[in-house]
């Protein structure tokens, strides 16, 4: 675009005013048509009018829907690049998904019923690698980058594990200090990665997405700032210790945390994570489309408590990957061989164990789902229903994993409320259940 000259007021603007109006269309073309520099592939559809990212936790269900298929580009972006290669490939499968039946609460469910309750955007469920079911709504299409929410910790997880394996962190008893410099002096200067990763940290953090002063709901304005890695990076460094709770002695869900772990695997791999994910995974898995991740500071900093914006069948190759153990089409293994094991091996701090999960319900961010145990539901469980890891996400974003049953399930949603009724979450299981059993008969 060429510099313009602004000599004089026009239509009661002042100079400043078209200045500064020049200035954003500059910026804006700047990151491309798709509004993410690097993106040239434009997802769709491509919404015109975009909310305020700042109100994230209180739109309404009409407005997440364009605010999740237009997260990507909502705050700064790092893409995760194809490079172009062969899509890994997603067959049809012979034995479709065409209905189940479930029950919760008492009352007898089908698929359409299930679309309805979850307020479904996406449904994917692969079998044996084959796609047995694929819905979209809302207007939402194959080309739509739907933003993960909290999945994209699981994600974070799995590259934690890359790391590992190519020897770039040594360890998951290194002090995350080791890493973080920034984090001297803190709360947090003798949590091991493992506890970061399992959310024992002992360090307070507020999670409530209900709460306008939650630590979360700061973080959110933070990253809808102009400076938000100076915000976020403040907010995080200034929580204090649980009194008298040590490290590795309560599980708490924690977010500021989550985002920890990804600024030890970017100072440990000198990579951001979207340059991490494109150069081990996503170019060479392969998946079919570019994908973006919320960046702090783009080229620098992404954001590792959420922030992954990717399509439907991308989500679910991914699935497809952690499932096989992180093996790539051409044999390469790139997690360890335990790694899946470890990252699903529940921790039973304090908060972690519960009726419904008596093993513990979080791992290497991972979680253990399972309807509650006196949930009037069924199928409650399945044969191999406890070996099913989940990545969840607020508002209903979903990969289900059952090696066993060889099953990734993805779900995109806008569920009215963040976490709320906890009956959504054991709708979520029963019908992993239910198709489950549905796709072996």
């Amino acid at each position: 675009m060429r510099p313009i000259t602004i000599k004089k007021s026009f239509s009661g603007l002042s100079v400043l005013a078209l200045a500064l109006l020049a200035t954003a269309a500059q910026a804006a073309e700047s990151k491309g048509p798709c509004g993410v520099q690097g993106l040239e592939r434009c997802p769709q559809p491509f919404d015109k009018v975009l909310p305020a990212p700042k109100d994230m936790l209180t739109w309404d269900q009409a407005t997440r829907v364009v605010g999740f298929r237009n997260t990507y580009r909502l705050y700064a972006g790092d893409v995760f690049s194809s490079h172009g290669a062969k899509p890994y490939p997603l067959a049809e499968a012979e034995h479709k998904l065409s209905d189940i039946q479930y029950t919760l609460e008492g009352k007898q469910h089908n698929l359409a019923d299930y679309l309805a309750n979850q307020s479904v955007t996406g449904l994917l469920v692969l079998k044996d690698g084959k796609v047995a079911y694929e819905h979209y709504a809302q207007g939402n299409t194959a080309q739509t980058l739907w933003t993960s929410r909290s999945v994209a910790k699981s994600v974070v997880s799995v590259l934690v594990g890359v790391a590992l394996k190519e020897g770039k962190i040594k360890s998951l008893d290194d002090k995350v200090s080791t890493y973080v410099p920034e984090l001297k002096g803190s709360e947090w200067q003798d949590v091991t990665l493992h506890q970061l990763m399992q959310h024992t940290s002992g360090v307070q953090w507020d999670e409530n997405y209900a709460s306008k002063d939650s630590d979360f709901s700061h973080m959110t304005q933070c990253e809808a700032r102009p400076d938000p890695y100076d915000c976020v990076l403040q907010l995080v460094r200034s929580v204090k210790r649980k009194p008298g709770v040590k490290p590795g002695e309560v599980w708490s869900y924690n977010t500021g945390g989550a985002w920890l772990v990804g600024r030890v695997l970017e100072n440990a791999t000198g990579m951001t994570l979207a340059k991490y994910l494109e150069s081990r995974i996503w170019s060479r898995y392969a998946m079919q489309q570019d994908g973006v991740w919320h960046a702090l500071v783009p080229g620098k900093v992404d954001m590792g408590g959420h922030g992954f914006n990717a399509t439907l069948r991308d989500w679910g190759r991914f699935g497809q990957f952690v499932l096989s153990g992180g093996q790539l089409p051409d044999g390469e293994k790139l997690l360890p061989d335990d790694w899946i094991v470890r990252s699903t091996h529940w921790t039973q701090a304090k908060g972690s164990v519960t009726a419904a999960a008596p093993n513990g319900q979080y791992g290497y961010q991972w979680w253990y789902n399972a309807p509650a145990a006196n949930a009037d539901s069924a199928p409650k469980r399945t044969a191999t229903s406890d070996k099913t890891f989940w990545a969840l996400g607020i508002f209903g974003q979903t990969i289900a994993i059952n090696p066993a049953e060889n099953l990734v399930v993805v779900q995109w949603s806008t569920w009215k409320n963040a976490e709320t009724p906890s009956s959504l979450y054991d709708e979520q299981a029963v019908f992993v259940n239910a198709v489950s059993e549905a796709l072996d008969r």
